[in-house]
């Protein structure tokens, strides 16, 4: 059976790892070709193994998403590797949490860049190809959808005690994505949101120890104390978090076919968290 992707190309950032690793692996069980990025080179490239292993076809291409120039150089390795560009997956991200007197600048600033504007830059780099082929196609009479995934959190949606510069990040994409889905309408590109609850990964796992993963030389918390996890189960009518698999197949209906004439939205994918 040919894969509801087979033939189309997409770009997914922070793909090392968690969501991003399980949407690249999903897309690319559905005949996508991938270029998988992350901070991180040793991951990237696992993911482009496990793709390589299963039949698939991928490329890393592992760098910092607020380097100069990495937007660019993302759009064009996957211009250069695999000759288009059909969907793209703004998904890397990490929290740095303080109430609103505590929070420096520079916590503000490193969230509003990784969540806004890298996947600003992302986009704005692909707009180039995506006028050229999709005017070529309008004048050959074809309608070709092309996919963009922002994702956003219930942070953004409904706001979370210290989280002001996540919150606003990720309020901020939802307000990103509807107006690309505007301006890019006429260019046959759905524009869809992602919104998650409570998912499973590095980030969020159970502890009651002070861990930390660098980000780009800066130690960041990670992990959840046990009580809130217990809080928050509470407060999911499935009564449960979501797992990585799940998010990215919430991911994944917003990049097949049958998608094709929704643009614009934000899903919730919280397990009924922050989504009545």
């Amino acid at each position: 059976m040919i894969g509801k992707l087979e033939g189309k190309v997409a770009i997914v950032t922070g793909a090392g790892r968690g969501i991003g690793r399980a949407v690249a692996l999903k897309l690319a069980s559905e005949g996508a070709r991938v270029v998988v990025n992350d901070l991180d080179a040793e991951p990237a490239q696992q993911v482009v193994e496990e793709i390589r292993a299963a039949g698939g076809s991928a490329v890393p291409f592992p760098m910092s998403i607020t380097a100069p120039g990495f937007a660019e150089g993302f759009v064009k390795t996957a211009l250069d590797k695999f000759g288009a560009l059909d969907i793209i997956v703004n998904n890397a991200g990490y929290t740095w949490d303080n109430v609103v007197q505590k929070m420096s600048d520079e916590q503000w600033d490193a969230i509003i860049d990784c969540h806004l504007k890298a996947p600003f830059q992302v986009l704005r780099a692909a707009q180039p190809y995506f006028r050229e082929v999709s005017k070529a196609e309008a004048d050959a009479g074809k309608e070709v959808f092309r996919k963009v995934v922002n994702i956003s959190s219930v942070s953004g949606t409904q706001g979370n005690a210290g989280q002001i510069n996540y919150a606003a990040a990720k309020a901020g994409v939802i307000g990103m994505t509807k107006t690309m889905a505007k301006e890019w309408g006429r260019m046959k590109v759905n524009v869809n949101c992602v919104a998650f609850g409570f998912i499973e990964t590095r980030l969020t796992q159970p502890t009651t120890d002070e861990k930390t993963v660098n980000v780009e030389g800066r130690e960041v918390k990670v992990g959840v104390h046990p009580d809130r996890i217990a809080q928050a189960m509470r407060d999911i009518p499935l009564g449960r978090p979501g797992t990585a698999e799940e998010a990215a197949g919430s991911i994944y209906m917003f990049c097949i076919p049958e998608s094709n004439y929704v643009t614009g939205q934000t899903l919730i994918c919280g397990g009924g968290r922050g989504g009545f």
